[in-house]
């Protein structure tokens, strides 16, 4: 069976080599000129008229294929060190939609755009984007596969390059002039060289998308629908080198039980970044501080598994698609909690010892990121990051200190090598290993990541397989493979999803729980053109059969289907239907291995969806109840969200979302007598609240102001002996198990 599919996979790997039907595509002979233009957005320097002239755009969405509502020039030329694009774009100018933004943030914004996107390798999987909107704020975007030009998959808003543009307003619409300098984008150095490239453009009042090659929405993938440009000679890629420097300070205040604790907080290092040459970039980090970014959302969390957070912190977000790319890499375990953080607050209660000192935070000492592609489409990726060793200190009932070390000093590890073939197939090679001073656990994990597509784009089928290793414990290993038909209004795909019992690759990755063997399927319809009654709809039913892998028992069948409504008035809507139809088995909750908690059937109804962004009140909102066969078991969850633009320059919006699950049933403790795991009813109630403020000085200059207040109470009603076969069974009430 092995070798068969081995086989299988090598015949279509061979059959998507041969070659991709391009005849539907456009192209345009490079024009290279040495003078450049006044950057000023009016294109009126006589550079322009020698620039290559492109028309005729096409509307992507809400009706693809019709002629856009307003008409799009386009002039193209290159120079020694950049490309240089100028756009007219004729509309009314009452009509052009002018807010002001943050940057990488035109997106639901009332505001018009430009975009040039540029494959620079040709390898019809990734890209360069760059956004002007119509008051110069400018958006990059890193585009790998997968990715789609209207929503995030696969594009990268944290990459941020150096380039020039400038907007002019006109009597019959605006102008836009984009200077794209060679040091902010990677290509090969080969005397000829061809590039993929697109120009799109999105007016606000229609929501209307229009390309310059057509963007077929019916087709998989964005990058590969890209016209071309032929014939770029003699471009030299230019020294890319750069330095910061920084300092920064602070005071920090920390009110406790035994009186308030303050600290003064400095902190100095420098990034460098560095063209090794014209295709690959070293990045480094010496010393971060990364005081800067935005806080964790921390919740209450009831479950048995770790919360995952948002990567933050600009180096560690930044161009690192392709250590991403197989799913084995999460930051956040670089400078996150010391491993043996919780450790040192269980000795301190045991032993009735004070706690002087217990980081939370583990010091980065450096970061190294080494990236790009060869002219052969080959993408390699180093990755490298060093923590410091991290101790808590404790004090004795005589005044006695010592230290007990929460975390060694440790080396992480990435290492990418991505071959990207015709038809969007690309092989993925990704390997990290965890490195621990002394007798700690160092660790390595190895995927293989496969993915094939067929000449027509129409069918893909995708097999991954990784390796766990950890020192002093059974190696593990997951195995997923998928077959999707990925284009057309109708598509559909099946996936089996296996991980063995001790398959952990958390060291460098994050994953919930292995221990699975899970198969599911889904169909899906898409009306991608718009008719009197909707912009476009989406439909999706999916099942999921799930196993507990090892021992072979049913955990659970669930069935999730939601329909996708947009309307004509721009307002959308969708419908969630969910359901879990039968008694089904938990294995992790009890907290216990070889326990298993019996859990009830369910069923949700959710309504979610958003008012008309385009005007100054924008609402969204959410409702979902919830309920099961159990007595008294309700379940309902409710958000709205309000954004109010009180000028081009200045918005604002707040977001609240609260839960009530008045049967919700989890672990509570164990027996202090038998030590078995006591189960609770309980009913949680959650609200949270975000505010946002946003007022735009410039185009790039800007202020930001974010409050967060979170609120959980949990307040047990009943208390359950779990039997061995996962039912349960009441016991005496235990006080004070409530929680805030």
């Amino acid at each position: 069976m092995c070798r068969f599919f081995l086989s299988y996979c090598l015949l279509l790997l061979f059959c998507s080599a041969q070659g991709q039907t391009t005849d539907s595509l456009k192209n345009f002979g490079a024009v290279k000129l040495n003078a450049a233009p006044k950057m000023d957005g009016l294109l009126t320097d006589s550079v322009w008229q020698k620039a290559t002239v492109l028309k005729d755009f096409v509307v992507r969405q809400p009706n693809f294929g019709s002629t856009p509502s307003a008409a799009t020039t386009v002039k193209v030329f290159y120079s020694n060190e950049a490309i240089f694009i100028g756009a007219y774009l004729y509309d009314d100018p009452k009509n052009i939609r002018k807010q002001m933004t943050l940057r990488d943030r035109e997106q639901r914004q009332d505001v018009d755009w430009f975009m040039v996107s540029i494959d620079t390798y040709k390898d019809r999987q990734n890209a360069f984007s760059f956004v002007t909107t119509s008051v110069n704020v400018q958006s990059d975007i890193r585009v790998s596969s997968n990715a789609s030009d209207d929503d995030n998959g696969g594009n990268d808003y944290n990459w941020d390059a150096v380039w020039d543009s400038q907007v002019a307003m006109h009597t019959d619409g605006w102008s836009v002039e984009m200077k794209i300098p060679y040091m902010s984008i990677r290509f090969a150095k080969t005397p000829v060289q061809d590039w993929g490239i697109n120009f799109s453009r999105f007016l606000r009042r229609l929501n209307e998308t229009s390309t310059w090659n057509p963007i077929n929405p019916s087709v998989a993938g964005f990058v590969n629908q890209f016209g071309t440009m032929q014939g770029i000679k003699d471009i030299e890629p230019p020294l890319r080198l750069s330095f910061q420097p920084y300092v920064s300070g602070g005071y920090q205040t920390i009110p406790t039980n035994n009186g308030t604790r303050n600290n003064v907080l400095r902190s100095g290092g420098m990034d460098v970044k560095y063209g090794v040459n014209e295709s690959f970039t070293l990045d480094m980090t010496l010393i971060p501080d990364f005081g800067q970014v935005v806080s964790d959302n921390v919740i209450l969390n009831l479950t048995p598994f770790e919360q995952q957070f948002q990567e933050n912190r600009p180096f560690f977000t930044e161009g690192t698609e392709l250590f991403n790319k197989a799913g084995l890499f999460y930051s956040r375990r670089i400078g996150g909690t010391p491993i043996n953080y919780f450790e040192a607050r269980q000795l301190a209660a045991d032993s009735g010892h004070t706690i002087v000192n217990n980081p939370s935070v583990t010091q980065l000492y450096n970061a190294t990121k080494f990236s790009g592609r060869t002219k052969g489409n080959l993408g390699i990726g180093v990755f490298n990051a060093i923590t410091a060793p991290m101790y808590a200190t404790l004090r004795d009932g005589k005044g006695n200190e010592y230290k007990y070390e929460t975390s060694p000093l440790t080396n992480y590890n990435v290492l990418v090598l991505d071959q990207a073939f015709k038809n969007r197939s690309f092989v993925t090679l990704t390997n990290t290993n965890t490195w621990r001073n002394g007798k700690a656990l160092d660790a390595n994990v190895t995927g293989l990541d496969v993915s094939l597509f067929d000449k027509t784009n129409t069918y893909n089928l995708r097999a991954k397989g990784v390796y766990s290793y950890r020192s002093g414990e059974p190696s593990g290993y997951k195995s997923t493979i998928n077959f999707d038909k990925v284009s057309g209004r109708w598509q559909y795909g099946v996936a089996n999803n296996i991980e063995s019992q001790h398959y952990n690759p958390n060291d460098l990755g994050i994953l919930f729980a292995p221990n699975e063997f899970s198969t599911s399927a889904y169909v899906s319809y898409f009306q991608f053109v718009a008719n009197e009654k909707f912009n476009y709809r989406q439909y999706n039913l999916s099942v999921t059969h799930q196993n507990l892998y090892a021992p072979f028992k049913f955990q659970e069948f669930k069935v999730e289907t939601n329909f996708f409504h947009w309307f004509k008035s721009m307002w959308d809507a969708n419908i969630v239907l969910e359901t879990n139809p039968i008694w089904f088995y938990d294995y992790f909750e009890l907290r216990t291995d070889g326990r298993v908690l019996k859990r009830a059937p369910w069923a949700y109804f959710g309504v979610e969806g958003s008012s008309d962004s385009r005007k100054k009140l924008f609402l969204g909102y959410a409702a979902g109840f919830a309920e099961s066969p159990l007595k008294n078991d309700p379940y309902f969850n409710g958000r709205i969200s309000l954004r109010y633009r009180f000028s081009n320059k200045f918005s604002l919006d707040a977001s609240m979302r609260k839960e009530l699950d008045k049967g919700n049933f989890g672990w509570a403790l164990f027996d202090p007598a038998t030590g078995e795991p006591i189960l609770g009813r309980r009913v949680v109630k959650t609200s949270n609240l975000v505010i946002n403020g946003v007022y735009n000085f410039q185009a790039r200059m800007n202020l930001t102001v974010r409050a967060r207040h979170y609120w959980s109470f949990v307040d047990y009603t009943n208390f359950y002996d779990v039997n061995m076969d996962g039912s349960w069974t009441d016991r005496a009430f235990i006080p004070n198990r409530n929680r805030s």
